[in-house]
This record gives structure tokens, C-alpha cells and sequence, in this order.
């Protein structure tokens, strides 16, 4: 009978530690700061990607998981709004990774595949040459090979490094270039191999330094700026007593509601967040390139409304639609303030 009575404490004893290992694995996975998709989500919001691109997300995850790199969750989402914003089928642009032609790729979840393979394998190359991450972008864009440029020349990543790679490999041969980023850092060209404004561009869509207006801030610069609708156009107009152009108006308006704006479109494009125009919330501005020979890319901008809508100094002062086709035509995107 001992025996029995034994057998019978040991099965408690067992039942017993195996309830206490069940509730801690129950409580742990309950435990939110157990959960690695937690960390994707977090990482996500800090995103200015447009839609197009973010409904390639779980893919990216997919194969980010599958490549240990989920780390570079946002970055190879970046990269995707820099080499297609998500429109293109080869979205990653990835087909030369593979030793194709270009767009030879035509399935989107290959591109991604491929592209997140490449990515991965420069991400191990840059950790055996000790290089940095920024360089990891940068070769996304020119090859392998300038993971081993960057390791003889410092092993940290600087756009004087890209650009003294990409001249050598161009033989100094340039080409013209503008995108923004290029107009404001040398007035719109680049050496005619890779893209040495790579890390910039896709850097631009991976930080959030800006959050949208209060809809009493909002309130306050349409109060402002209807005061003047049906105004004529003035060019180097800034006040109500000579008019107003396109910068006057939004400068003036936007310190009546106490933020401090730059005089000149360009000057205004160059201190805001930029975001594609499905991200605009009223408040935001609007750029516009090459409506008129102003010296400048940005050469107009307006306060975005809602609805696809823009309240401008245009010729008077007032609302249009930024959905016709002159608009489209000379669309830059929407330019948040930062904070």
C-alpha cells in the first residue's frame, strides 16, 4: 500500500509543477512586451511611407523573418517607396541584384524576395568589413562593392564617400538631377553611376519629426487666410496692403497662428517633413515644381484643406482642386512642420 500511496504524491507532484509551468507560458505570452510583432508595429509608426508601399508589409515581413533581418523592417520599406512607391511590379527594383535587366522581375512578392536577399546578404557583408548600416543603404543602390570602399576609407558611411565613389566609377562623367534633395545640396546634378543621394532619400521616409495640427491650429491659419479670398495675385506680395503671392500667404497666415514659416516656397519646402499627398491632413502644404522659371524646383505652395482641395494664392486667392491635371503635372507632395 506504501507504494501506492507514493505513486499517488508523485503524479500530484507532477500535476502540480506542470500547472505552474502552463500558467507562466500562458502569463508570459499574454505579456505584450513578449511579443515580437509588437516591435514591427512600433517600428511602423514611424514610417512616412505612402499606402501603395505599405500594402506590401507583410511581405516584407515575410521575408525580412525568413532572412533574420527584421531589424530593417522600415528600411526595406523605404527602399520600396524610393525605387517604385509601391507602383511598379518589380517594386524593389531588384532584377539587376539577380543579374537580370532591369524590371525583368514582374511578380511583386519575387521583387520582394530578391530584393530583401540582397539586402541581407550586404547586411552580413557589412558586419564581417565592420561598415555601417547607412553603408548597408547605400549599396543597396551601388553594389557590394562600395561596402568595401567604405571599409578602406573609415568604415562609416558619408555623402562625401558616395559621391567620391560614384565620380570613379562614373570616370567624373555628371548628369543632371532634380530631386530636391539634389537642387538644395548642389543646385540638381549627380555623378552619372548609382545615385549618390541614396541614403538621403531613403532616410527621408524614416523618421517622424513631425505630428499634424490641432484642428484649433487649423482653424486659426483658415481664419486668417479667408480674409484675403478673392485677393489678386501679387508676386512678392507678403502683407494685406500690397497682396499676397504664394509663400506671402502662407507665411503670413501660418504666423498669425503663431508658426514661423520661411518667405520663399523653396525655403518652406526645405524645413518641412515631406509625405506623399494620400498622407496630407488639412493644415498641411502643398509644393508644386516648375510653374513658373523661378530659379528654384519648389515654385509654388498652397494650404491643403481636406478633399483633395487647396486654398492658394492663385489668380485671385482662393480654393482649387488638386486632382486636375495641371496640378498633378507639377505635384511635389505635402510638406508637414517639424517638431
Amino acid at each position: 500500500m506504501k507504494w501506492k500511496r507514493k505513486l499517488i504524491l508523485v503524479g500530484i507532484a507532477f500535476l502540480s509543477f506542470f500547472s505552474l509551468l502552463l500558467f507562466v507560458a500562458i502569463f508570459i505570452a499574454d505579456d505584450p512586451s513578449s511579443s515580437s510583432s509588437t516591435g514591427i508595429e512600433l517600428e511602423e509608426s514611424s514610417l512616412s511611407v505612402s499606402q501603395d508601399t505599405l500594402n506590401y508589409r507583410s511581405l516584407v515581413e515575410k521575408y525580412a523573418k525568413k532572412e533574420h533581418i527584421d531589424d530593417y523592417f522600415n528600411v526595406l520599406l523605404a527602399i520600396i517607396e524610393v525605387e517604385s512607391g509601391g507602383k511598379l511590379p518589380d517594386v524593389m527594383q531588384s532584377s539587376e541584384s539577380k543579374g537580370l535587366a532591369p524590371n525583368t522581375i514582374t511578380n511583386p512578392e519575387e521583387s520582394i524576395q530578391q530584393g530583401v536577399a540582397y539586402f541581407a546578404e550586404l547586411v552580413r557583408s557589412a558586419k564581417s568589413l565592420e561598415a555601417d548600416d547607412q553603408s548597408v543603404i547605400q549599396a543597396y543602390n551601388y553594389g557590394g562593392g562600395f561596402l568595401n570602399y567604405v571599409a578602406k576609407h573609415g568604415k562609416n558611411y558619408s555623402f562625401e564617400l558616395a559621391e567620391s565613389f560614384s565620380k570613379e566609377q562614373a570616370h567624373g562623367e555628371k548628369a543632371i538631377y532634380t530631386h530636391p534633395v539634389a537642387i538644395n545640396k548642389n543646385g540638381g546634378w549627380r555623378y552619372n553611376y548609382g545615385n549618390m543621394f541614396y541614403v538621403e532619400l531613403v532616410n527621408q521616409y524614416l523618421s517622424t519629426s513631425s505630428e499634424k495640427f490641432s484642428d484649433k491650429t487649423v482653424q486659426a491659419i483658415m481664419d486668417e487666410a479667408l480674409k484675403y479670398e478673392g485677393y489678386p495675385y501679387v508676386f512678392g506680395g507678403y502683407n494685406p496692403t500690397t497682396s499676397f503671392d504664394c509663400s506671402g500667404l502662407t507665411q503670413w497666415a501660418f504666423q498669425k497662428a503663431g508658426i514661423s514659416l520661411p518667405r520663399v516656397a523653396q525655403d518652406q519646402y526645405d524645413v518641412m517633413e515631406h509625405l506623399p499627398l494620400s498622407e496630407a491632413e488639412p493644415g498641411d502644404l502643398v509644393f508644386f515644381h516648375s510653374t513658373y522659371d523661378a530659379g528654384t524646383y519648389v515654385t509654388h505652395v498652397g494650404i491643403y484643406v481636406g478633399d483633395n482641395k487647396m486654398y492658394h494664392a492663385g489668380n485671385p486667392i482662393g480654393y482649387t482642386d488638386l486632382t486636375s491635371d495641371y496640378w498633378q503635372a507639377h505635384l511635389i507632395g505635402v510638406g508637414r512642420i517639424k517638431i
